[in-house]
């Protein structure tokens, strides 16, 4: 299906209540349709209902992030906003849609093999309209994103991740969750971590600790029996507390022991149990805990800054490994560059084989 023309009706006030332009109205006219739905075929089944149009629906992704706006907030701009109504081939009495069908596309996009599909298919369009150049250049670096998470200290983790458990269980297996679980559980465990008034004493804190330590530890040694019903033994809140305990934790005369930072063992450390792979991490000078994001933007001075590449690890991930891969997926999709500017935490023997192989300077 080929892109509607903007209505007539659309057009003529758009360009009277903008006559010196917008944004989003130049973006439609000088760059025309980005995207088509045959982009989107791996995307949507052919049977089902009628589906809001994918082309659209990615166009307002993008203009949802050029304003940074909530799903909710880019429903109402499809609904109330000239120039998004322009961009998007509305007719001005179009009513919208519910702000959950942007969630749906997004959760569509990242179940595909090729997550990164819409960008491939703006970085060709954007070639195929001369605003990209091929073996020009580009600088790459990495930045933080933070995690949808609260940041929590060591005791309100242990405590936190406990109770993720028996919630996840109490969903999965609510009968065999009342028949294991002792009363004092149901008042250790029924609120959230922050609203605790934890102990303030050292003394009474490692005490604290020790018994969340033996609640969680007989809770796993429980999840081993034959008994267990099947819905609850690969939950990955299971997985969120053993990686915790590991941890946090050591045995001593048959007891769980809260680890002193002395004893604490280094290695990744579970920053949540609502996000297993989010990290705390530090870059020059600002700590996070989530991921890192690394970017490779061209830089040639006669055409437009756009981002050719995206790669998006855990946060304490080094940045040198990731250089080599960004070259070589460069490669494949014909746009490694005549020249790479990198930040120094990228410089590598690697990295630099990787650029001579490429013809990269």
């Amino acid at each position: 299906m080929e892109v509607p023309e903007v209505p007539a009706e659309t057009a003529r006030i758009a360009h009277a209540a903008f006559p010196k332009g917008a944004l989003f109205i130049r973006l439609r006219d000088e760059l025309g349709p980005l995207l088509l739905d045959q982009d989107f075929t791996q995307v949507y089944s052919g049977r089902g209902r009628p589906a809001v149009a994918p082309w659209r629906l990615a166009l307002i992704t993008i203009m949802q992030f050029v304003e940074n706006l909530s799903d909710r907030q880019a429903a109402d701009a499809v609904r109330g906003h000239l120039a998004w109504k322009y961009a998007l081939s509305l007719e001005l009495d179009h009513p919208g849609f519910d702000a959950s069908v942007l969630t749906e596309f997004r959760q569509r996009l990242l179940a595909q093999d090729n997550p990164l599909l819409m960008l491939d298919r703006l970085l060709a369009r954007c070639q195929e309209l001369g605003v990209l150049r091929p073996h020009g250049k580009l600088r790459t670096d990495s930045t933080h994103v933070m995690a949808a998470i609260r940041v929590m200290n060591r005791l309100e983790l242990i405590v936190e991740t406990m109770r993720a458990l028996l919630n996840a269980l109490a969903t999965a297996a609510p009968a065999w969750v009342q028949q294991i679980a002792p009363e004092t559980w149901y008042d250790r465990y029924a609120h959230r971590a922050e609203t605790y008034r934890l102990p303030k004493s050292e003394a009474a804190k490692q005490a604290f600790a020790d018994t969340i330590g033996q609640d969680g530890h007989d809770l796993l040694i429980l999840l081993l029996g034959d008994d267990v019903p099947e819905a609850a033994r690969q939950l990955p809140e299971t997985e969120a507390l053993r990686r915790c305990w590991k941890r946090q934790f050591i045995s001593k005369q048959g007891k769980q022991h809260f680890c002193t930072r002395e004893e604490l063992p280094k290695g990744d450390m579970l920053e949540s149990p609502y996000d297993m792979d989010a990290r705390y991490s530090t870059k020059r000078g600002r700590e996070w805990t989530g991921y890192k994001v690394h970017l490779s933007e061209t830089c040639d001075d006669d055409l437009p800054h756009l981002i050719t590449h995206v790669v998006t690890t855990q946060a304490h991930e080094q940045d040198a490994p990731i250089g080599k891969q960004i070259q070589e997926q460069l490669y494949e999709k014909g746009l490694s560059p005549q020249q790479h500017w990198v930040d120094a935490g990228y410089n590598g023997a690697e990295l630099i084989v990787s650029a001579r192989e490429q013809g990269v300077v």
